[in-house]
């Protein structure tokens, strides 16, 4: 009977987690390569389970476009150095990320320096 129990219990954990390796699959950013842009910060979304970038950034035709960046967990994010204040609304940066394979205007952040001269070149994933 304790081995039923014990056998239940596995297999409830091992189907309750599969959630959470979907969670962190990263198959809709072209992991391929890498795309920089240059802007300017509108709006950081300090949330879980992950932390949003909006960046107003200029296309060829120089009319501003939002992109929405993606980073890691804020938690992870504060191991790494940052905090809530490090970037700002009105920030100009420079962000290297992963585009999203279907051509939105959407990224999976990896770097972000700031174009005034204040390193930031800590990772952001």
């Amino acid at each position: 009977m304790r081995f039923k129990s014990i056998a239940l219990a596995a297999a409830a954990a091992a189907l309750l987690s599969i959630p959470a390796w979907a969670h962190h699959s990263h198959s809709n950013y072209n992991t391929d390569e890498f795309i920089t842009l240059s802007g300017t910060i509108t709006e950081v979304a300090w949330t879980n389970p992950h932390v949003w970038v909006y960046m107003e950034v200029a296309n060829a035709q120089g009319r501003p476009h939002m992109w929405a960046l993606e980073g890691g967990s804020p938690t992870a994010l504060m191991r790494g150095g940052w905090q809530r204040d490090s970037m700002k609304p009105g920030d100009k940066v420079s962000v290297r990320c992963h585009r999203l394979r279907d051509g939105s205007e959407g990224c999976l952040l990896g770097f972000v320096t700031n174009i005034n001269g204040t390193a930031m070149d800590k990772e952001f994933d």
